[in-house]
């Protein structure tokens, strides 16, 4: 049995011929648990080979389908100034997924409350954002990456949080906004000091408050306290020695730690929670965080017709950074990556999620998993035993390619048509061991309500 991405019509062809450098032969396995061995055994040699090829020291797996997960750990979680291997519930900067896993849902909760309107100009909540093309811009044109600012303030002289905020307030878009999109780490700043104000605390707090704590998201936190450090991901060398429960990201450290765009700490399996709450539609075992209507807009794309990129709110669906969608999760599948070499992707027709993490910073800036991005996700789908990814009702049509997919560190490739039974999930969804890694039930995983 041989598996290729069939998305229909151009897409199919397209996808194919850009693609097909992705090399991935399956052979009829047995299946265990739910799962496609054979994908997780190639997924765990693409992933041993990244952390061969010293472009991450290690990793954590988590895919999740439909209640049942494969988790496992990879390698080491340091290595200077001394070796540590990485475990599952190793916590990790995850860089950029701080806008997706606390900033948006922050500012969305704001939305429901009556207290921030999309449309409304930011100038309403920032009134010193004005002038010089400033006023137009709108809290949607920050989620969706439309605003037309520049891309971040790093360059600049600041030394604490009011001084980068100070910093971002000046900033002035270089394009209309509305009219193109520009990923921007200053789109989310602003929305973070939004919150701030709003809420009449900082996102730090507002976000425990009001998302992890009611996860029971134990592990997530913007400035991790001392009892999560141990077994927390150094990332890179600074004089005073390695980043380790410190933020990576130079705005974000100089401004305390807490910033919209980056700065949030997390594991495999809180942000596992996350997304069942995400594919619960906003409610994760009889605690509901967000409105069904809320995760729908978050998730559908809002960026105007005219612009090829698809964005949610906050949220990645067709872009250049998609590449974590891999060959077979359907446009319409949504998700992010981080700097530091973490990625979160949601494909709610399969009810299916992939969470890779990593600290590719250590000990040295090195690494570049932009090709296992696309494998992971790949793979991932194709694990999945009881879905149909060649004809899903509801995805998206293709619009074009933004990825160009170079070798892959494998060598795989993909040919024929993709197949899957549409049979319900198997009784075996018991724990199971699969291979090296682990098959369980995941808690709290359901179909939404309504």
């Amino acid at each position: 049995m041989r598996f290729s991405p069939v998305r229909g019509g151009g897409a199919a062809r397209t996808v194919g011929r850009h693609l097909a450098c992705l090399a991935l032969v399956l052979t009829p396995w047995a299946v265990s648990a739910g799962w496609r061995l054979d994908a997780l055994v190639r997924l765990d040699q693409a992933i041993e080979e990244t952390i061969a090829a010293g472009k991450c020291p290690g990793a954590a797996l988590w895919i999740e389908h439909d209640g049942l997960t494969y988790q496992r750990a990879y390698g080491q979680r340091a290595v200077e100034p001394a070796a540590e291997a990485m475990t599952m519930d190793t916590v990790f900067d995850v860089a950029s997924l701080t806008k997706v896993v606390a900033t948006t849902p922050a500012v969305l909760l704001l939305v429901e409350r009556g207290q921030v309107q999309l449309d409304a100009p930011v100038r309403r909540f920032l009134p010193e954002f004005d002038g010089e093309g400033r006023g137009s811009i709108t809290v949607r044109h920050l989620l969706t990456h439309t605003s037309g600012l520049r891309v971040g303030i790093s360059g600049a002289d600041f030394g604490d949080y009011a001084a980068g905020m100070a910093v971002a307030l000046r900033q002035r878009p270089v394009g209309k906004p509305g009219t193109a999109c520009h990923y921007c780490d200053v789109n989310f700043l602003l929305l973070g000091e939004i919150v701030r104000r709003v809420a009449g605390q900082p996102l730090d707090e507002f976000a425990a408050r009001e998302i992890f704590q009611p996860l029971a998201m134990h592990d997530t936190a913007f400035r991790p306290p001392p009892a999560l450090r141990s077994r927390t991901a150094p990332t890179q060398r600074t004089d005073e020695g390695f980043l380790r429960g410190i933020v990576q990201d130079p705005t974000a450290r100089r401004m305390g730690g807490v910033a919209g765009h980056a700065g949030l700490f997390t594991t495999a399996a809180d942000l596992a929670r996350f997304a069942r709450m995400m594919l619960n539609n906003g409610g994760l075992e009889g605690v509901r965080v967000l409105r069904p209507e809320t995760v729908r807009q978050m998730t559908s794309v809002q960026t105007p017709g005219q612009i090829t990129e698809r964005r949610g709110l906050g949220w990645d669906i067709d872009s250049g950074y998609s590449r974590p969608r891999g060959l077979l999760f359907p446009l319409g599948s949504y998700g992010h990556t981080g700097w530091t070499g973490v990625l979160l992707w949601i494909d709610p027709f399969s009810r299916t999620t992939v969470i890779l993490l990593t600290n590719r910073l250590h000990p040295a800036d090195r690494g570049n998993l932009t090709e296992l991005y696309g494998i992971a996700g790949t793979l991932a789908a194709c694990a999945v035993e009881d879905f149909d990814f060649t004809h899903v009702r509801g995805a998206l049509p293709f619009r074009t390619n933004f990825i160009r997919w170079g070798p892959s560190p494998t060598g795989w490739r993909l040919s024929g048509k993709a197949r899957r039974s549409r049979r319900a999930p198997t009784a075996r969804a018991r724990r199971r061991g699969s291979g090296k890694g682990e098959v369980r039930r995941a808690k709290g995983a359901s179909f939404p309500a309504g």
